[in-house]
């Protein structure tokens, strides 16, 4: 398969910009069909718009021993062996899938990873493909975002590894490590990261044309928090701890304050303020605030009721805190993520029927 890339100059021998894609039994598809599919609209771009056919993307879908491979639903993907690629690389993507986590521990398959990332310019991860990438030590050092539901195991079993779980994708420059690391967030995030390295290749009006076709954002609204489930909560062990967390949980626009809650719970303020935190990660007050603002996304996306009346029932004073604490902590406004995540139709009259904010941040 041959796909082109409007970014970057053609290599020393004039050849097109060499991508592999590798693929594996359990691979998630759209990690490999969305970076194909971005590569290969510049190169119809560049075909159509009378551009430099040797500036696109040479792509092609690799595994271990070539062959089908069975992705992680019912699709099946043909792929070439990795022993028919070149000696050089320009850019290989490692994409993700539920079958990443035992083939870490396949030393074969890391063998062989790590041998085709060190003849690779540059390394792209996408979803839980960071995984794979980090059993070969190519991420070491680098800054790296993968699945909001995969970033807390990737940074337990990888510490030497800065891993930020909000951005969609992040570009990690090689400084003194052998490869240049883009790596992205869960899935669709693959077609983000891509787009962002047309642009770095190319120029932002082919990333932006390609972007149309696709109808994508060149630029997606906010970071992955927003995708994420609010289910994050860290539980106390049984005791005071845990019953000053229900509490909240309870009734999130209640009086939280330390003193408050201390007393609720039958403690002293000094010995709370020290437990909580070691107990749940986080002191009282952010803790209730994080509460607080997944309750607003409860009631943004399976209500009609306006932002303000969900500020003052989730204790957050005001529509206008509560889009900053949103904007803070999501990247979007109660408005946009209303949008994007609600199925109901507005009531009439209501300010999620008239509100037209962009969702441009």
């Amino acid at each position: 398969m041959h796909v082109i890339d409007a970014v970057t100059s053609p290599t020393d021998d004039g050849v097109m910009h060499r991508v592999a894609i590798l693929a594996f039994d359990g691979v998630q598809s759209l990690d490999v069909a969305g970076p194909a599919e971005v590569f290969a609209g510049v190169n119809t771009f560049l075909a159509e718009s009378g551009g430099d056919a040797s500036l696109g993307y040479d792509v092609t879908v690799v595994s271990l021993d070539g062959g089908h491979v069975a992705t992680e639903r019912a699709l099946r993907l043909a792929t070439d062996p990795i022993t028919s690629l070149p000696n050089h690389l320009d850019t290989v993507v490692i994409p993700g899938g539920f079958s990443v986590w035992h083939l870490r521990d396949d030393e074969r398959f890391v063998t062989a990873l790590d041998d085709l990332l060190e003849r690779s310019d540059r390394l792209l991860t996408v979803c839980s493909g960071a995984a794979l990438a980090a059993a070969t030590g190519a991420l070491d050092g680098h800054r790296v975002t993968t699945h909001w539901a995969r970033a807390e195991r990737l940074a337990a079993e990888h510490p030497e590894i800065d891993v930020d779980a909000d951005p969609i994708f992040i570009h990690s420059p090689a400084g003194d490590g052998r490869v240049d690391v883009w790596s992205s967030a869960g899935v669709t995030a693959g077609i983000d990261l891509c787009l962002a390295v047309v642009e770095h290749d190319h120029h932002t009006d082919v990333a932006s044309e390609i972007g149309r076709w696709l109808v994508m954002y060149l630029r997606r609204p906010g970071g992955q928090s927003q995708f994420a489930s609010p289910t994050w909560i860290r539980q106390a062990p049984p005791g005071p701890v845990q019953r000053a967390q229900a509490s909240i949980v309870a009734d999130p626009g209640a009086d939280h304050r330390v003193a408050g809650l201390a007393q609720r719970v039958a403690m002293s303020a000094r010995p709370f303020v020290r437990r909580f935190p070691a107990a749940v990660g986080l002191p009282p007050a952010m803790f209730a605030s994080r509460v607080a603002v997944d309750a607003a996304r409860h009631d943004l996306d399976r209500s009609t009721v306006t932002v303000d009346a969900i500020a003052r029932r989730g204790g957050l004073g005001s529509a206008e805190t509560l889009r900053r604490t949103l904007q803070r902590q999501l990247g979007v406004s109660p408005e946009a993520y209303r949008r994007r995540f609600t199925h109901l139709t507005p009531t009439p009259g209501s300010a999620a029927e008239h509100h037209t904010e962009s969702t441009t941040p």
